[in-house]
């Protein structure tokens, strides 16, 4: 027997799919690798509002969770200049053009684009009694980093999360908690497709929801415990919806898929070149999915996985497919958190600002570590007066930096750590992630009355017990200098130290105190 191109095979609920011819000679939005294919059709969309591709080139790529922006300012710029010409009905040229999402100044604002997340699902595979998608990953359940991977997109307008009934209050307190933004959660139903269905019903359906949401024109789909998506992609599955009715994120095959026969033995294998593996995001135009999902029967609902099947089942559209990136992969296992984490644990240790006083004893220290740190890491070492005010360092805080080193050579040292978290709560800045804060204590020969007792240790636990409760991680870091060592070489070893401290963000390991 023969395998149906859109059959599901294979462990994971994956499906395959015979490419379509054209995905070999012509791409999604952008003709070229940075050129993008505007037309007159698109022009129409921005002129009217109604909707704008994002940065065409395909160059906005964002950091997960915002910790960076990619873009350069050049091609921002650029951007905001095609958006305006779009906008005003002229036709953007040129390497990187772009339109932006609500373009069009004049007239009420569209809501052109919606995301729709299913997190209903109990998490069998995964094991445990907690579903895969309120797991925690460094503190914040997983749901919460897909949601703010969605919701940082400027042009996607609106936000469900589909739950199921038990846990709707669950996701609320999320949400309440780390800040999300234009997110709506309703109740989800029994299966994957009746759970989506309920959150496109928000849309168009009165008795699902106290306030309709306006219908937008082009709906995402993407898993709730997929959380490392990236602009990029859903741009690219969001212009292809727009332009064929329906689009999907597609990755190879990574193993060859064999069929078995009634007996238990090999009937036959597929060419893996033929195929690929559906991923998500997906998009649609919204009437087409909505229409699919009104006439899906009770057996679709209750077994059907793939969306794009619905599309073409029901509304003869032939999606168009992505090729998607690496990180598009979905936590099904337990192993799969630990990658998860292992991710945000090495998004979160890219930065670090090292703050020293004017001393000049304490700014070599800062320098010398600087310079041993810069090749692992991009670092900011500033020199400042905790009891002031420090417009740069409310700059950093502003930039999301989660990894902060100060170097004191005063006895009491949890007193300016103190001033750098009142500085860091006065910002009014969330913590989404678990803040690093390396305490360093110099000691040198010209200090020589200087020393650690045990008051001071007793004091420095239960400030870190503390600031562990505000996602703060309170590390103690001891410098020992004298004529007869080399400065150099102990400042090489607190720098390591520093590094494994902040890839590891181990909770307890909290108000320690390490030698180096």
């Amino acid at each position: 027997m023969l395998f149906t191109p859109f059959q599901r095979v294979g462990a994971g609920g994956s499906l395959l799919f015979f490419p379509c011819t054209e995905l070999e000679m012509c791409t999604v939005g952008p003709p070229g690798p940075a050129e993008p294919r505007v037309t007159s059709r698109n022009a129409g969309w921005a002129r009217s509002g109604a909707w704008s591709p994002l940065e065409a080139g395909g160059r906005a790529r964002a950091r997960f969770f915002g910790l960076r922006a990619l873009r350069t300012n050049k091609r921002r710029g650029r951007s905001r200049r095609a958006g305006r010409a779009l906008a005003a009905g002229g036709r953007a040229e040129g390497r990187g053009a772009a339109m932006e999402p609500g373009g069009c100044e004049a007239g009420p604002a569209v809501k052109a684009v919606a995301a729709v997340l299913p997190a209903g699902g109990s998490g069998e595979r995964l094991g445990g009694a907690t579903p895969k998608q309120f797991c925690t990953v460094q503190g914040r359940p997983l749901v919460s980093y897909t949601v703010r991977a969605v919701e940082r997109v400027s042009w996607i307008s609106d936000i469900i999360v589909v739950v199921s009934p038990e846990n709707i209050e669950t996701m609320k307190s999320i949400i309440e908690k780390y800040g999300h933004k234009k997110v709506t959660v309703t109740e989800g139903g029994t299966t994957r497709h009746r759970s989506i269905f309920n959150g496109l019903k928000l849309f168009s359906e009165n008795e699902f929801s106290n306030h309709l949401l306006q219908k937008p024109e082009v709906v995402i789909i993407h898993d709730a415990v997929r959380p490392f998506v990236e602009e990029d992609i859903l741009l690219k599955v969001v212009m292809a919806a727009k332009e064929h009715g329906a689009a999907g994120a597609i990755r190879p095959l990574v193993s060859t898929v064999i069929a078995s026969a009634a007996d238990g033995c090999l009937d036959h294998s597929l060419e893996r070149a033929k195929y690929r593996a559906s991923e998500m995001p997906q998009a649609f135009l919204f009437d087409i999915i909505y229409q699919a999902y009104q006439q899906c029967t009770d057996y679709d609902l209750d077994y059907g996985t793939e969306c794009l099947h619905l599309a073409l089942k029901y509304c003869k559209t032939n999606a168009k497919l992505v090729e998607g990136t690496a990180d598009l992969w979905k936590v099904t296992y337990k192993r799969d958190l630990y990658a998860a984490e292992s991710i945000i644990k090495d998004s979160l240790s890219q930065q670090i600002c090292i703050i020293t006083d004017v001393k000049e004893a304490v700014v070599r220290v800062g320098f010398l570590l600087h310079e041993s740190l810069r090749s692992q890491i991009k670092v900011e070492t500033i020199s400042i007066s905790l009891s002031k005010r420090d417009n740069h360092l409310q700059n950093i805080f502003l930039g999301q930096c989660y990894n902060f080193v100060c170097i004191n050579d005063k006895k009491y040292a949890t007193e300016e750590i103190q001033q750098l978290v009142d500085m860091l709560e006065e910002s009014n800045i969330p913590l989404l992630h678990p803040v690093v804060l390396i305490s360093v204590h110099l000691s040198t020969s010209e200090n020589t009355s200087f020393s650690i007792d045990l008051e001071e240790l007793t004091r420095m636990k239960k400030f870190a017990r503390e600031m562990k409760r505000k996602n703060i991680l309170v590390y103690g870091l001891l410098i020992q200098h004298k004529d007869y060592s080399p400065l150099q070489e102990t400042v090489n070893s607190a720098a390591a130290l520093t590094m494994a401290l902040i890839k590891d963000r181990n909770p307890e390991l909290t108000g320690q105190l390490l030698v180096a």
